[in-house]
């Protein structure tokens, strides 16, 4: 025991932070983060990807996570005040979506999906964003490649040739700025690539997008989220299959023969050999010899533990992840519509603060400012006086996919109470839901006017909708007709009323 324990043990106050007998085997290391990922970050990832591959709860649970925090995709919608220069923008940002992936898979929604598979998988995920020539046929000459967290190598560290540091694949300046990545040009694991093992390219810093969602400061690479569960998920898939293996062989003996004389067992009906045991059919009767004596076999249950220890260790593991329980192993059972509620909106909170942290911040207005930057020096996008209002005309709402209602009526009569009493905008519920307010209201507006013109209104009497009663067209014109009469007809102030 060195002098500050002997000190901590005399002093008293934290036990945490004791040496005595409970104590005794804990043994915290206080290397950094970095050192740690270093040693142990390729067979965490490694782990992690066997068991997405492999056990049930795993890829439920990344699949979950992926579903929840993209969905359909988290979407701009540009605050440039010209609504026709705005309509121009989103109709060309919708056509280069379907261009944005490099290898031609998916569209830059799918992308932001992969992304968040990846994150939770491997801890971080990589985009080199690579810019095409104007034959490419491209609407914005703009397209992501993804790397995997393998393609920069962790032991890749030391001093480069301009004297820049090098830690863990990632270059950094004389003031600890990012100035490159030091990427594989083949995966490590991938034998059919016939591509240079080992080969390193540098690639600049402005041509790469790191996601990551670090969990302590100064942190260079990622962990992979399931790094806490690991252990419990692959033992409790061992302890399963060791349950259903032993289940398996149990059921597999019907019955059992005791006999009075074991030399000689029961002869074969047709065959010289001697079988292995008796087969049995439906309604047959079986002869036995004296003194021979036939029990059935009982396989033991499961027990009465079995499930109590599988729900106990699924809620650890679903606490490791931050999935709720439900979301993990597809039980709806064990919870009631309150607790179901509580653990719904506590998770949606934790989506919303990593979806506007990590994927808006990290990938999509990246993303974004590159591909307004393509599309404006390519003259697919035309915006006056760009250079010297960038920062302005790169501003856009980032609008993740709606969440469904858990009560839908009483949510939505909830909402509505808010926006009558001036606690919310219809601007903010709209945005809310993924849609864009002014677009929504333009299509509310060609509705009406559509149901006027054909007499028609779908409308619920007394909905904060029905402000303004339906009337046919002619029936409008007519209105303002009359109106017009009667102000022809009305004196004018300055008139003689005698």
């Amino acid at each position: 025991m060195n002098w500050r324990q002997r000190l901590g043990a005399f002093i008293g106050g934290f036990d945490a932070g004791q040496h005595h007998r409970r104590l005794r085997g804990f043994r915290a290391t206080r290397a950094h983060v970095n050192a740690l990922i270093a040693a142990a970050g390729p067979d965490i990832t490694a782990r992690a990807r066997w068991l997405v591959r492999n056990n049930g709860y795993a890829v439920n649970a990344v699949e979950s996570w992926a579903a929840n925090t993209v969905g359909d995709g988290i979407k701009p919608i540009s605050k440039i005040g010209d609504a026709a220069r705005k309509e121009e923008l989103q109709r060309l940002w919708l056509a280069w979506t379907d261009e944005a992936d490099a290898e031609g898979l998916t569209d830059f929604y799918g992308l932001q999906r992969r992304a968040a598979r990846e994150v939770f998988i491997a801890g971080e995920v990589f985009f080199r964003i690579r810019m095409r020539r104007a034959g490419d046929g491209l609407t914005v000459p703009l397209q992501l490649q993804m790397l995997p967290a393998e393609m920069l190598p962790l032991e890749q560290t030391g001093t480069a040739a301009n004297g820049n540091a090098i830690r863990q694949g990632i270059e950094f300046d004389r003031i600890g700025r990012r100035v490159a990545y030091h990427f594989l040009r083949r995966h490590p694991g991938d034998s059919t690539d016939p591509g240079l093992a080992g080969e390193v390219v540098r690639v600049p810093a402005a041509e790469v997008i790191h996601v990551i969602d670090p969990v302590e400061g100064g942190q260079l690479r990622g962990v992979s989220k399931l790094a806490p569960a690991i252990v419990k998920l692959f033992l409790l898939d061992q302890y399963d299959d060791a349950e259903l293996d032993r289940k398996k062989v149990a059921a597999m003996y019907a019955m059992f023969v005791t006999s009075p004389a074991p030399e000689n067992p029961l002869a074969p009906a047709e065959d010289d050999e001697v079988p292995d045991g008796v087969e049995i059919s439906p309604g047959q009767i079986v002869r036995l010899d004296p003194g021979e004596d036939v029990t059935v076999g009982q396989p033991a249950d499961s027990g009465a533990t079995y499930e109590p220890f599988q729900y106990r260790t699924l809620l650890q593991i679903s606490a490791a992840l931050g999935i709720p329980y439900p979301y993990l192993a597809n039980d709806m059972v064990k919870g009631n519509f309150s607790n179901s509620r509580l653990a719904l909106i506590e998770f949606r909170r934790r989506v919303s603060a990593w979806q506007h942290s990590v994927m808006v911040w990290q990938l999509c207005r990246p993303v974004y400012a590159r591909w307004m930057d393509a599309a404006v020096l390519s003259g697919a996008l035309t915006l006056p006086g760009y250079e010297a209002n960038r920062a302005r005309l790169l501003t856009a709402d980032w609008l993740p996919t709606k969440w469904d209602w858990v009560d839908p009526l009483k949510d939505a009569n909830a909402e509505i109470a808010q926006i009558e009493a001036g606690l919310k905008s219809r601007t903010q519920a709209i945005a809310e839901r993924g849609y864009d307010a002014e677009q929504v209201d333009r299509e509310i507006a060609a509705e009406r006017a559509r149901e006027r013109a054909l007499g028609l209104d779908f409308r619920r009497p007394g909905s904060p909708a029905q402000g303004v009663q339906a009337v046919p067209v002619e029936a409008e014109q007519a209105d303002r007709d009359d109106e017009t009469d009667d102000a022809e007809d009305r004196p004018r102030p300055d008139e003689d009323q005698t």
